[in-house]
């Protein structure tokens, strides 16, 4: 069996073997319910590929950040439910990482057999920085299994053990969704087609810095919202008011903001703002312009004519990424920049790419199907360190 990086799933010989998988099974619950099945969905393909060829599955999948501790509230069994009815066979949870009864579990699986394990992250050892005890663990859940495919791309940028450390153990092959991903990702970072539009948004600008700068030296076109939008409009000396802001990234902002006119890249900030005294759903939206924020108020969404100049500026390119959304979507009064932004996308000639997490979730919300985009990604964190540039461990262990 070959481990070179031209073996693919559909090659890949499973029949009567068990084969470990990592899913990205990570899904927003709410009081126990699972308010967004799209991750769970992404991951049936490879489940399915691997049942028609005869194997057995033992999956592991992360919810949240448990820390290392078994928290009943992050527990995967309304997954193992939900995957359970969409597959329409039993998925047998395991109801721990490891251990004898995981393993007898395991064992006595027949071919067209899923067990699905508990959350993975609940043993310290998944997240360690010290190699030995993730090599420990890797070691316990190479026994489970003959064959590694590694399918978690939400979870490829981490250095864990299931995702890093486990398949330099077994003969191992990248699941179609991680293949899909890696390949739209090319097509963003290997000659795209021209113009090539980034829009980004969210809270944080401290988690975008580095994707930021490496794309002003490959897109022609970057528009900002979101949260992270007032440390750019504080960079150019306006007043925020009350308005998210980073002000240690000042400095490094203004920097940005140079590098884009160096490079020669159309930089597009919002002209005016939604604005509110609180961060609340029912608190009174006003517009203003985006030199206009009064003291005591905070933006909550770009405004009509910022949404239509960010619109205007994706459906005149032939590659759009977009990752994050452009104002508290949540929140009815401070939506519409999103929907535009989203409805821009779906309208782009050439190919357009959702970068998972947040932005998935709010096209989802805004009523908006997967199919009116080119690619939604499953992985926010990943895609973008994947554009920053990166070497992303759980792509090198997979020979991605």
């Amino acid at each position: 069996m070959s481990n070179s990086a031209t073996s693919t799933l559909q090659n890949f010989d499973v029949a009567g073997k068990r084969v470990f998988l990592r899913c990205d099974l990570n899904v927003p619950l709410k009081d126990g319910a699972i308010t967004d099945d799209g991750r769970i969905r992404a991951s049936l393909p490879t489940i399915k590929t691997l049942l028609a060829n005869g194997a057995s599955i033992v999956i592991a999948a992360h919810l949240g950040r448990p820390k290392g501790e078994a928290k009943p509230e992050l527990s995967l069994a309304p997954v193992a439910l939900r995957l359970s009815e969409l597959l329409g066979t039993e998925v047998i949870f395991a109801g721990a990482v490891t251990g004898s009864d995981v393993s007898a579990k395991a064992k006595a699986l027949q071919s067209g057999q899923i067990l699905l394990l508990e959350n993975i992250r609940f043993s310290a050892a998944e997240t360690s920085k010290e190699e030995s005890e993730r090599l420990t663990l890797a070691n316990e859940l190479a026994q489970l299994a003959d064959l590694y495919v590694g399918d978690g791309f939400g979870a490829v940028h981490r250095k864990h053990a299931s995702v890093f450390d486990l398949p330099k153990l077994l003969p191992h092959v990248a699941g179609t969704l991680v293949a899909a991903e890696v390949e739209v990702l090319k097509k963003l970072t290997q000659n795209p087609e021209r113009p090539y539009g980034v829009v980004l948004g969210g809270a944080k600008v401290s988690d975008k810095i580095g994707v930021i700068s490496n794309l002003l030296g490959k897109v022609d076109v970057m528009a900002i919202g979101g949260g992270m939008v007032f440390t750019f409009l504080a960079a150019q000396g306006k007043e925020i008011g009350t308005s998210l802001v980073e002000r240690d990234l000042i400095e490094t902002v203004k920097a940005l903001i140079k590098q884009a006119a160096d490079s020669g890249v159309k930089l597009v900030l919002p002209t005016d703002i939604v604005i509110a005294p609180k961060f609340a759903a029912d608190a009174p939206a006003t517009l203003v312009a985006s030199d206009a924020i009064p003291a005591d108020q905070m933006g909550l969404d770009i405004g009509p004519d910022s949404a239509a100049a960010f619109a205007d500026a994706i459906k005149s390119c032939k590659t759009v990424f977009w990752n994050g959304p452009m104002g508290v979507f949540e929140f009815a009064a401070f939506s519409s920049g999103t929907k535009v932004v989203a409805q821009a996308l779906t309208e782009v000639a050439g190919i357009s790419v959702v970068g998972g997490g947040d932005s998935a979730a709010a096209v989802r919300a805004l009523g908006f199907s997967d199919d009116q985009f080119g690619y939604i990604s499953t992985g926010g964190g990943a895609s973008l360190e994947y554009l920053e540039g990166k070497e992303l461990p759980g792509l090198t262990a997979l020979d991605l």
